[in-house]
């Protein structure tokens, strides 16, 4: 039997049930929701890719948020924004090169930030420590230490930090994951998470001058410096280890954290990961293959299977998580879920109403879960509604993507600390942290 989320089910199990309206994707309707005359002024850092996406999903708020300023190390982007953008945002806007400088503007009240890994958390400090509300893509945070520094600073400051884990925040996930507490499966003990892509190779950079649009001291920004090389810019440094955090940061963070959620787990205490760069042989430093397993007390455990460059679904999905308990299983994604019994007879199917339809290699990914998410935010700053991606959750999923990477590094299984997340291996524990810029080391 089918059942697909329509409004009245969206209405009763998602964050908007307060409200107690009917909603449509409109500004309208969003605006309705948001209550009258409480416009959150919004900036927008990192235009080259996810940022696009804070944009097209502030613009459904309807005049409940505006975008009144855009920030970018890449001064053709701006062009580039505005007349993707041209019906929203105004010829005027203001622009800035330098995150320090707009931080200074009072008229902002939140920075949503897209920026490469390595500039995440030092930003959302920044900003938090000046006083914005932030909403910052995944990972959270370069290495663990970030992660707890974003922590210790949001609760410092009391600013509302939202984690771009936006899956947390579709209507069908979360029934699922009510379904879940409520039996519908069973004891639930396992949880696969899987990613399939076709990328091809970055080749061999060769070290050139630095193109005359890029400001490439304000890129490097918190990391250590380096030559510029031609492979860089602007998406394969997420295979460095530098600027990056790997695939399983990348794409495998937001199956790995449905999978924690699904099955109420925090920190594992055991992780192993087995893999490489099987595909070419480039620049690319961290594993275009990679299985991480993560075991957890309570006799429940998690795995991810990255495949970067062998795009073979899964399920028939690029991407997903199988949940597997002692009375059935449920397959997801970001379109929904289906539940089967032991026998593997489908029992359910959950639509999601407004779904992210884009593809695994899809660098933007425009799609309704980012308005859920936003929404979701902006009602945190004016309603104090929880928020349903927390730093303090965020980083815990993050935390193992981080310890599958050193897993995997070091070649060897972590046993962990359930209490800290750190793990008892010297070598693995010098990856907690890292080096920075002088003086651009975050102020907590």
């Amino acid at each position: 039997m089918s059942q697909s989320l329509n409004r009245r089910n969206f209405v009763k199990k998602s964050m908007l049930s307060a409200a107690g309206l009917a909603v449509g994707f409109s500004a309208k309707s969003y605006g309705n929701i948001m209550g009258a005359n409480d416009r959150i002024n919004l900036a927008v850092a990192g235009l080259n890719s996810r940022g696009n996406a804070h944009v097209s999903a502030a613009k459904v708020m309807g005049n409940k948020a505006r975008v009144v300023a855009l920030c970018d190390v890449d001064e053709r982007v701006f062009k580039k924004v505005q007349e993707r953008f041209q019906d929203y945002l105004d010829t005027n806007i203001k622009t800035y090169a330098d995150v320090r400088v707009l931080l200074e503007n009072n008229d902002i009240d939140a920075l949503t930030i897209a920026t490469p890994d390595h500039w995440h958390a030092p930003m959302a400090i920044m900003a938090m420590n000046a006083g914005k509300h932030v909403l910052l893509e995944k990972p959270c945070c370069h290495n663990p230490q970030e992660g707890e520094w974003l922590i210790e600073t949001q609760k410092k400051t009391g600013m509302k930090l939202q984690v771009g884990n936006q899956q947390r925040s579709a209507p069908s996930s979360k029934e699922m994951v009510e379904e879940i507490r409520n039996g519908v499966i069973g004891e639930v003990s396992y949880g696969k998470a899987w990613y399939a892509n076709t990328r091809g190779t970055i080749g061999k950079g060769k070290p050139e001058a630095v193109p005359e649009w890029l400001d490439w001291e304000l890129w490097q920004g918190p990391a250590p410096r380096k030559e510029y090389k031609d492979n860089l810019v602007h998406y394969n440094w997420h295979w460095f280890w530098h600027w990056g955090t790997g695939e399983i940061n990348n794409n495998g963070l937001h199956e790995m954290d449905i999978c924690r959620w699904a099955l109420g787990v925090d920190l594992p205490h055991h992780v192993t990961s087995s893999g490489g760069r099987f595909h070419y042989s480039d620049d690319w430093e961290f594993y275009d293959t990679q299985i991480a397993s993560f075991s957890f007390e309570g006799q429940k455990m998690i795995t991810w299977e990255g495949r970067s460059c062998n795009g073979h679904p899964f399920n028939n999905r690029s991407r997903g998580v199988s949940l597997h308990g002692d009375k059935g299983t449920i397959v997801a994604d970001r379109t929904g879920y289906e539940i089967y019994d032991k026998k593997g007879k489908q029992v359910r199917v959950a639509k999601e109403e407004e779904a992210n339809a884009k593809g695994a290699q899809d660098l933007v990914g425009i799609g309704g879960l980012d308005n859920y998410h936003m929404l979701n935010f902006l009602q945190a700053i004016q309603r104090d509604e929880a928020l349903n991606s927390p730093i303090s959750e965020a980083h815990k999923s993050t935390l193992l993507c981080h310890l599958g990477n050193m897993a995997q590094k070091e070649q060897t299984a972590l046993r962990v600390d359930t209490a800290t997340g750190k793990p008892h291996h010297e070598k693995a524990l010098n990856m907690w942290s890292r080096e920075y810029e002088p003086g651009w080391k975050p102020v907590i």
